[in-house]
């Protein structure tokens, strides 16, 4: 299994479906999904009807491992079941669909220009938990506001040390330094992510294997030769706060790159939509996300 998920993200056409949020993010994508937050009492019930729609999504016949290779999940998500499966197993076992799982907790303060990732001193058990519901890769994120090389070093080593850890209990990390695609000098802050992400590499252990996920660059095919690196499982891109048609515009444009977007994979989607507008409005997103990924 772990061999044919393997191949699956290194060549497989498609792209990454992000349903992650959590915590401080879940009212907002409840939000945009039509559901107030006076529709739930407390995080128990939040989580449910995220969940809700988290399985209205993955078990959408648009959801298809035609167009779509993997999808990340969060703990509570990883912790509940779709059709009675964990939902890792629903995923591959139906819809051969690759389970990643977010581990991180969450961003720190903002210092010398960046966010790095708060101490996650439940990872290994998080890990372990993981590996038993069969998740094959990991996802962990901090955010560079500034061309600060102090700071983009100290998040490059942060999420490298930690995905050591992940290899070492035989999971494949998602890697994401993510740029704000608002920042003012986002061109050579990504200029000194790509010096540090290549020192980083170069001192991997030769099978150690590794994913990125990267703001869509500023200059074109900038993160190309990233990919050609023998570690290099797959360089995804997030929509970071640009809406789909943008996002895919931009992703388009970037030949090798594909998508690993959240908002903009659920843009448009709510839960008055019926089952048939719900699945129609999908696809079309799912259609449009996997044309910009495989140029």
């Amino acid at each position: 299994m772990k061999q044919e998920q393997m191949d699956r993200m290194h060549t497989g056409k498609g792209f990454i479906a992000a349903l992650d949020q959590s915590g401080g993010s879940t009212p907002k994508a409840l939000l945009q999904y039509g559901i107030k937050e006076s529709s739930y009492s407390n995080d128990e019930e939040m989580f449910a009807l995220v969940h809700e729609m988290r399985s209205r999504i993955v078990t959408s016949p648009a959801f298809d491992s035609k167009y779509i290779l993997g999808a990340i999940l969060f703990e509570n998500t990883m912790n509940r079941t779709i059709h009675d499966r964990y939902t890792a197993d629903y995923l591959w076992e139906t819809k051969k669909i690759v389970p990643f799982l977010k581990v991180d907790e969450g961003l720190a303060d903002l210092n010398d220009g960046v966010q790095l990732m708060k101490p996650m001193p439940k990872l290994n058990g998080l890990l372990k938990r993981a590996v038993e519901r069969n998740i094959f890769g990991t996802k962990m994120r901090s955010v560079i506001k500034e061309a600060n090389p102090e700071g983009i070093r100290r998040v490059v080593e942060q999420q490298f040390e930690i995905g050591k850890q992940i290899v070492s209990m035989g999971l494949v990390p998602i890697i994401e330094p993510e740029v704000d695609i608002h920042s003012a000098d986002k061109e050579q802050s990504e200029n000194l992510l790509k010096e540090e992400i290549i020192k980083q590499l170069s001192a991997l252990d030769k099978d150690a294997k590794v994913m990125l996920k990267l703001s869509i660059p500023t200059e074109e095919n900038f993160y190309k030769d990233l990919m050609d690196d023998p570690h290099m499982v797959r360089v995804v891109a997030l929509s970071g706060g640009y809406d789909q048609k943008e996002a895919n515009e931009r992703l388009a444009r970037n030949e090798g790159l594909i998508a690993s977007f959240s908002r903009a994979l659920s843009e448009g989607l709510t839960a008055q939509q019926s089952d048939e507008e719900f699945n129609a409005m999908l696809s079309r997103s799912i259609q449009a996300i996997y044309n910009a990924s495989i140029t």
